[in-house]
């Protein structure tokens, strides 16, 4: 009887934790568990703190590529490795390994994997995501595999076979999951003009990037006409974006003897494509980002929230929110009540999705910029950028990030956290939304 009773004792303390819960705590149990790995005296070449080693890990699960401490010099190739492990695992998604972990064993993924995969990728029904992983895993082996290749074959002449092939390796992985981690401290800037370096390091980011349920979508229809509504989306907005950004770029940078302005003009060309498609979340730089004009940093921060696709290994609010919210807008200015792109009607809840994110992001930017303000004895700029580029999990920087204190590092640290899992999934996480049927009568509110 004793039994019993103690048996259903324990039933009811059964927590029941919901979707977005159970993958913000998996994130939070990997940087823990990549924190302790990076403070183990193999994983570096002298002492590390372990707010430092913190920091670290979450940059890396969360893929954003902001580092206190220089990544070839202060860590061993077992702390590299560590780091490299914790990138592939935050891009590809935790829930995308535990879902082959389970088809490896020859189990079946049940309702509540599904469920999960539904909340981790940003998917608005189960069917078919079982099929997605398995078209993102081979994806990410076929692309990882001809990058890593082709760059072996520019930078094993350069720095030897073993060197040559492990750098290959290194940024590869980090580029596919926009991580933004370099073994070099000055990132790509010795590359700022070369073809092979800047096509493929782009190539890999864009298309990691670009969302994986648009790449799935390629991969079947094969045809522009046939795509789903957020694929059109992605791609036409993904090249207009770049574009757009990278002439704003060249024209404002063109004169800047500190960034363009000594290089020829093929090489002006490399470094205004790169700097306009790197903000989407990836990190990598070829130019110095803090000797930019003010305005091309501006930019740089809109591009650097407005991220890249859902479903991707970026952040930020993704290109879709935006253009939801940009289209709604032309809508409303129109007097139109429904917004149609493509022949398409954008649902009113998925405005109100896009209206919730973007506050809540503007929210979560405020306060961090509030508490950076007060501890941070830093020019205002830099604290923006560091708070956008923490934020979109981008990892580039005007120099901030390894003079933060140590409360500007935990608050960073959060900021990644929440910019990786995504504000809306962070506010479901610490809410309980209830759903009700009730009706109450419309008045107006006066707005504008």
């Amino acid at each position: 009887m004793s039994n019993l009773f103690s048996s259903n004792q324990m039933r009811g303390k059964v927590i029941h934790l919901s979707p977005p819960q159970i993958l913000a705590l998996s994130f939070l149990v990997f940087i823990a568990i990549g924190t302790v790995l990076l403070k183990l005296p193999v994983a570096s070449t002298t002492y590390i703190s372990w707010l430092d080693a913190l920091f670290t890990a979450t940059s890396a699960i969360t893929v954003t590529g902001l580092v206190v401490v220089d990544t070839g010099t202060y860590y061993t190739v077992f702390g590299q490795v560590v780091i490299m492990c914790l990138i592939q695992l935050g891009g590809l998604g935790l829930m995308t390994f535990a879902v082959l972990i389970i088809m490896m064993l020859g189990k079946k993924v049940g309702l509540q994997q599904r469920i999960l995969i539904q909340e981790a990728f940003n998917q608005t029904s189960i069917g078919g995501l079982v099929r997605l992983i398995k078209i993102l895993v081979i994806f990410t082996l076929i692309l990882e595999s001809i990058a890593f290749t082709i760059l072996s074959i520019r930078w094993i002449p350069e720095y030897g076979w073993q060197e040559g092939m492990y750098q290959s390796l290194f940024h590869t992985i980090s580029a596919f999951n926009n991580a933004g981690f370099s073994l070099w401290s000055d990132s790509l800037s010795g590359y700022v003009g070369d073809p092979v370096v800047n096509l493929v390091i782009t190539a890999l980011f864009i298309t990691g990037g670009i969302g994986f349920t648009v790449l799935a979508d390629l991969w079947y229809k094969k045809n522009f006409r046939r795509l789903s509504l957020h694929s059109k989306l992605m791609i036409v907005g993904t090249f207009a974006t770049n574009i757009i950004a990278m002439l704003v770029i060249f024209v404002l940078e063109y004169a800047n003897p500190a960034t363009l302005g000594s290089l020829p003009l093929s090489d002006k060309l490399w470094g205004a494509y790169f700097q306009a498609v790197t903000p989407r979340t990836a990190g990598f730089n070829t130019l110095e980002i803090g000797d930019m004009t003010t305005a091309s940093i501006l930019l740089i921060l809109l591009l650097m929230f407005i991220g890249a696709g859902s479903a991707s290994t970026a952040s930020g609010i993704k290109l879709t929110t935006f253009l939801v919210m940009i289209l709604a807008t032309i809508t409303f200015l129109r007097g139109r009540s429904e917004t149609v792109v493509f022949d398409r009607t954008i649902k009113q809840q998925t405005k109100i999705r896009a209206l919730a994110i973007i506050v809540i992001s503007i929210l979560f930017i405020f306060l961090t910029l509030f508490i950076l303000t007060i501890t941070e004895n830093a020019p205002f700029l830099m604290i923006v950028f560091e708070v956008f580029s923490a934020f979109g999990t981008v990892g580039l920087s005007m120099g901030l990030t390894g003079e933060l204190s140590a409360i500007g590092k935990q608050v960073i640290i959060l900021l990644m956290f929440i910019g990786r899992i995504g504000p809306l999934t962070l506010a479901f996480t610490l809410a309980r939304p209830k759903k009700s049927n009730i009706r109450y009568p419309d008045e107006e509110v006066f707005t504008g």
